[in-house]
């Protein structure tokens, strides 16, 4: 069984590709996140980092997070990847599907730092995908939508067979929001031991995005 790290933003592509590389024989043995220098906030979905600590906690998976800013951001990538192969973790696990350049940023970084990269989604159809994480029983909350395309109706839906039917109708909107449409946080699914519970939110509107700030979460026994 190989062992892998997860690139983690805690939305449903890094989710279901951890899934993927599960059920393909993997084990998940970290979960690398990257968050803002001041420790709040992750680097790609503003999400608090308290939450995504719970996330990991829920999985049962070492959460590492790593500060930085923008223009350390690569470096202090590969210190993370370097501290890893010292434990003997040489795979990592992305969830890009279709995003060119960072394709070839993954492939750079993970080769300067002997990380051979697995990327178990990429250029499969969106719309599989999507219905793919819905059929594995994972559930996610909508906490970002571009507001010009989506905007505030969207925000804190769950992920479900009827938000991809009503998604799938929406033009200039890529089914997996792989061009910034929204992001989401993922709460249960088959990787959780226990599963979370948004218990207090609140949406706001800053620039050109609504945010669904998440107030409060608690992590639940699954019944």
């Amino acid at each position: 069984m190989t062992d892998v790290f997860v690139s983690w933003s805690g939305g449903k592509d890094s989710c279901y590709a951890a899934h993927k590389a599960v059920t393909g024989g993997m084990a998940i043995r970290y979960l690398l996140n990257m968050v803002t220098e001041d420790g709040n906030k992750s680097w790609s979905h503003g999400l608090s980092t308290e939450w995504l600590r719970m996330q990991a906690s829920a999985m049962g998976v070492p959460l590492l997070q790593r500060r930085t800013t923008g223009d350390k951001y690569e470096q202090e990538f590969k210190n993370a990847l370097a501290e890893m192969r010292q434990e003997g973790i040489s795979h990592g696990v992305f969830g890009d599907i279709d995003f060119m350049p960072h394709r070839e940023w993954i492939e750079r970084v993970c080769r300067d730092s002997g990380v051979t990269p697995q990327l178990p989604l990429w250029q499969q159809p969106q719309d599989e995908i999507m219905a793919g994480f819905i059929a594995a029983d994972f559930k996610a909350t909508v906490v970002v939508t571009k507001a010009d395309l989506l905007g505030e109706p969207w925000v804190g839906q769950p992920v479900d067979q009827d938000f991809l039917a009503r998604l799938l109708k929406v033009p200039n909107v890529t089914p997996c929001g792989e061009a910034g449409e929204y992001h989401t946080f993922v709460t249960d699914g088959p990787l959780f031991k226990q599963r979370l519970e948004l218990v207090e939110t609140r949406q706001f509107l800053r620039d050109g995005y609504w945010f669904l700030e998440i107030l409060g979460c608690e992590a639940k026994d699954k019944s």
